[in-house]
């Protein structure tokens, strides 16, 4: 009589928590994805790595013409491509919005000409988005950022093509050992990024339009 009675309760059991995991994974968020282009992509790889709710920052390259550029030739010119940053982030962690907050915060998005010390084309800031509702989302953020700021924001919203990854060795370079030959001498990877961040006077200008609002500086 009882092993009747023990069959039947654990098979509902058995369904309960069946039905229970069916429906969080039914819930569960996608994860989703932002491009975006900052300047260096080193620097914006390396700032939104560390926002918790973002699974990984890719560096690479949009918006041109050319196929699987190289990083030589986007910055010799010529391609249309920025340098840009895939952001793959967990929308029930960190929203979109709250990323390009984060984003337009930590660029200087009144310069048309690069940004810092990196000019030309290729490091102009701009954000890339594949619909409608991301376009929207993308010019909301870009009022409340201009509005924040009490100047003309420059950062254009573009169409979203083909991302292509950069080079391996651009990946994590912030955070690399590999020993580097740069104008600052032999270093290591991590020490050759923050002499560069620093020389190219990202953090300060940073901090000169934004203030306490600058998410990053000093990363």
């Amino acid at each position: 009589m009882l092993n009747n009675f023990v069959k039947p309760a654990a098979l509902a059991i058995l369904i309960l928590i069946t039905i229970t995991l069916q429906h969080g994974r039914s819930h569960a968020a996608e994860p989703d994805r932002l491009v975006v282009a900052g300047g260096c992509f080193w620097c914006v790889e390396s700032d939104f790595e560390k926002v918790t709710g973002v699974i990984e920052a890719v560096s690479g390259f949009t918006g041109g013409s050319v196929d699987n550029p190289s990083y030589k030739q986007v910055t010799s010119g010529n391609t249309g491509h920025y340098e840009a940053v895939e952001i793959t982030f967990d929308p029930a962690r960190v929203s979109r919005e709250t990323l390009l907050h984060m984003f337009l915060r930590s660029v200087d998005p009144t310069d048309a000409g690069g940004q810092f010390c990196d000019r030309g084309d290729s490091y102009r800031t701009a954000i890339f988005v594949s619909d409608a509702g991301e376009k929207a989302i993308a010019r909301a953020a870009l009022a409340d950022a201009q509005m924040a700021l009490g100047q003309k924001i420059v950062t254009p919203v573009l169409e979203l093509g083909r991302f292509w990854p950069a080079e391996e060795y651009h990946q994590d370079y912030y955070k690399g050992s590999r020993l580097v030959f740069t104008r600052f001498g032999p270093k290591r990877q991590s020490s050759a990024y923050k002499a560069y961040r620093n020389a190219c006077g990202r953090d300060q200008r940073v901090r000169e339009l934004w203030g306490p609002d600058a998410p990053f500086v000093g990363g």
